[in-house]
């Protein structure tokens, strides 16, 4: 039988948080240019353990916006994981600190604190 915890409302809203805010950084990052610097296309026709080409238009480089936008949601993932891993819940515990933490990231910090699998 999967343990429950009790987690409280607001490390559950710091994950939940830190979750979305992971999602909207993947999102962002598939959306800019694949250099932060204006870069030439290239094409490399040998991979280590395959024949397929591979090819990268030219890049435009993020602009001052995009680059703003990438090092927010850096540090704001940073001060949330923070948050999260130095929550004073961790210190309640005597054992299965690590099996709480995983039960926490895989409900999304909702719910009722079940452990999913």
């Amino acid at each position: 039988m999967a343990e429950t915890y009790d987690f409280p409302d607001d490390l559950r809203d710091a994950q939940l948080e830190l979750h979305q805010a992971q999602a909207e950084y993947r999102a962002l990052c598939r959306r800019l240019p694949w250099s932060v610097e204006p870069e030439p296309g290239w094409t490399s026709e040998k991979q280590m353990l395959n024949e397929r080409v591979v090819s990268f238009p030219a890049s435009p480089g993020y602009t001052a916006e995009e680059a703003a936008q990438v090092d927010e949601f850096r540090r704001r993932i940073l001060d949330l994981s923070v948050t999260v891993s130095t929550h004073p819940y961790w210190s309640s515990l005597t054992a299965g600190v690590v099996d709480a933490r995983m039960a926490l990231k895989h409900t999304g910090g909702r719910g009722d604190g079940d452990a999913a699998a």
